[in-house]
C-alpha cells in the first residue's frame, strides 16, 4: 500500500502511543472525522492498524505492546475500571493481582483499604503497596520478565498454589466473542490459571479495547470469573455467556 505523508504520520503516531483517536487525528490534521475514518479503515484493510471503536491501535500480533505504550491505551477508562473493581473488595481481604496495567490501577484504587494480604506476581504493584503498613505484601519468585517487571515460570505457579484467598484480579491481553482470556506469554497464562483455581471470587478487569484484539495462548474461559469489570462491552455474545454463568457485569461507562 502507497502511504501518503497523512497515513504516515497515523501509522507512526499509533505505534508511538499504542492508539489513535478520530477526534484528536481530525483535529490534529485540521480534516473532517469522516476523512479520518476513511483513512483508518484503509490503513486496517491493510494490516498496518486494528480498528477499535472511536480509533484505532498499532496491531500486536503475537508481540505484546510495548509496557508504556500499553499504559496510555485506555488510561482513563483504566482508572475507572479500577476503582470499580476495588469496590468489590473489602477490608481485611487477601487477594491475587496477577500481570498487567489494568490490574495495576486497581492496586492503585486499593490504597483506601485496610488490612489487606497481597500475593503478587506483580513487581510494580509490589512495590506501590509495601510501602504502607496495611497491606501484607507477598511476592512471588521465578524469572522476572524485564518488559514488565512481570515474575512468571514454574516457581511462580508452585508459590501461588500454596494459597486459597478470597479474592483474584486477573488482567488478559484479548477476549474473544466466544468467551476466550487470550494472552501472549505461555508462561504467565501458567501463573494466571493458578491464581484463578485457587481464589474464591475472581474479578477480570478488561478495558473494551481487548476485545479489538488476539492473543495466541488461552488462559481459560469468561465462565470462571465472578466479575468482570469493563468501561463498555459491546458484544452481545459476551453479554449473553455472563448472563448464562451469573457472571456480575460491571460497566464504568454507565456507572
Amino acid at each position: 500500500m502507497y502511504l501518503n505523508p497523512r497515513h504516515s504520520e497515523i501509522v507512526e503516531s499509533a505505534k508511538v502511543n499504542g492508539r489513535v483517536t478520530v477526534d484528536e487525528l481530525a483535529a490534529r490534521f485540521k480534516v473532517t472525522p469522516q476523512t479520518i475514518r476513511k483513512d483508518l479503515n484503509e490503513l486496517c484493510q491493510a494490516r498496518l492498524l486494528s480498528r477499535i471503536h472511536g480509533g484505532a491501535i498499532f496491531p500486536s500480533g503475537i508481540e505484546n505492546l510495548e509496557y508504556e505504550q500499553r499504559r496510555l491505551i485506555s488510561e482513563g477508562e483504566k482508572h475507572a475500571i479500577g476503582q470499580a473493581a476495588a469496590e468489590l473488595i473489602p477490608d481485611n481481604a487477601s487477594l491475587f493481582i496477577n500481570i498487567g496495567t489494568t490490574t495495576e490501577a486497581v492496586s492503585l484504587a486499593l490504597l483506601k483499604k485496610q488490612g489487606l494480604m497481597v500475593i503478587t506476581n506483580n513487581i510494580n504493584v509490589a512495590n506501590r503497596l509495601r510501602v504502607y503498613p496495611q497491606f501484607e505484601v507477598i511476592i512471588a519468585g521465578g524469572v522476572v520478565r524485564t518488559s514488565d517487571g512481570g515474575i512468571v515460570g514454574e516457581a511462580a505457579v508452585d508459590f501461588i498454589r500454596q494459597f486459597s484467598v478470597d479474592y483474584a484480579v486477573i488482567g488478559m491481553s484479548a477476549i474473544d466473542e466466544s468467551g476466550a482470556l487470550l494472552d501472549y506469554d505461555f508462561r504467565e497464562v501458567k501463573v494466571a490459571q493458578a491464581i484463578i483455581e485457587n481464589a474464591r471470587h475472581v474479578i477480570l478487569v478488561a478495558d473494551s479495547t481487548k476485545s479489538d484484539r488476539m492473543a495466541p495462548v488461552r488462559i481459560g474461559h469468561l465462565s470462571q470469573v465472578n466479575s468482570f469489570v469493563t468501561d463498555r462491552c459491546a458484544n452481545e455474545k459476551l453479554r449473553q455467556i455472563c448472563l448464562d454463568n451469573g457472571v456480575e457485569l460491571i460497566e464504568t461507562s454507565t456507572i
